[in-house]
């Protein structure tokens, strides 16, 4: 198969990629926060994790503390 000299079609319209770009860099917020769902990937799940990962390390320390749940 020979090289094309045409390049292939965009995946997206050139006006789409645009009005985004005008919209990312109109949005006052840090980049990593500009997206749809960004807030909840980037704020929402770790503060999940860390909240649960606290409540377990807690739970863990006050059965050690008081010696409850033991295997015999």
């Amino acid at each position: 198969m020979a090289p094309s000299s045409e390049p292939e079609p965009p995946f997206q319209p050139r006006e789409k990629i645009v009005e985004k770009q005008r919209y990312f860099q109109s949005v006052h917020r840090p980049t990593y926060l500009k997206g749809r769902y960004d807030m909840v990937t980037s704020v929402a799940i770790p503060l999940a994790l860390a909240a649960s990962s606290m409540f377990l390390v807690g739970r863990g320390i006050y059965n050690m503390a008081h010696g409850i749940g033991k295997k015999e």
